[in-house]
């Protein structure tokens, strides 16, 4: 009887580790993230690209041009790697009807999970990304944290078949100069 009990309480301590951090758990953290006020105008990125072990294996710098129609956010972003390898990727965040965004662009595979409380927003979406002759799909899961009013702190885990194969870590900086964002929005 007595192995029972403590194989249960192993069980549950091992059920109870493995449990995953949500983004409600941030809901009272500030300062307060809203996406159409962060991803808005013009914004730059900086950041690393670790293997499994932790290893940085690239470098990049980005620039994102973000703005809003009709409750729809699009954000251009333009990326220059160390090597020189540039890429593009423009996102489509429209909302979900419960509160977050479904997120788009053309090489992340069917629709991501944008969800934001608090200071945090988490995205989880498949990257299609190019590998040998031909592309892999990798799992993202972004974790972002609003750490200032124009500082954002985004730390992805890369996986494939639920194991892990990389990180990236990043800063994304809001450069609030009016005149220069309007002047980078379509249109304008």
């Amino acid at each position: 009887m007595n192995t029972c009990k403590l194989l249960a309480a192993a069980l549950l301590i091992l059920l109870t580790g493995c449990s995953s951090v949500s983004v409600e758990d941030y809901r009272d953290a500030s300062p307060r993230f809203v996406p159409s006020e962060f991803f808005d105008g013009r914004l730059t990125a900086h950041g690393v690209v670790m293997d499994r072990g932790g290893k940085v294996t690239r470098h990049f710098n980005a620039d994102i041009v973000a703005y809003w129609k009709d409750g729809v956010g699009t954000l251009e972003e333009d990326f220059v790697f160390d090597d020189g390898e540039q890429q593009r990727r423009v996102w489509t965040l429209t909302p979900d009807g419960d509160g977050g965004y479904v997120g788009r662009a053309g090489d992340v595979v069917g629709d991501g999970g944008l969800s934001f409380a608090g200071n945090a927003v988490f995205l989880d979406y498949v990257l299609q990304i190019p590998y040998g002759d031909g592309t892999i799909d990798l799992r993202v899961d972004d974790r972002m944290y609003l750490v200032a009013p124009n500082v954002l702190i985004n730390e992805s885990r890369l996986s494939k078949f639920g194991f892990g194969v990389g990180r990236i870590v990043l800063t994304i900086v809001r450069h609030r100069d009016a005149k220069t964002a309007d002047a980078l929005l379509p249109g304008a």
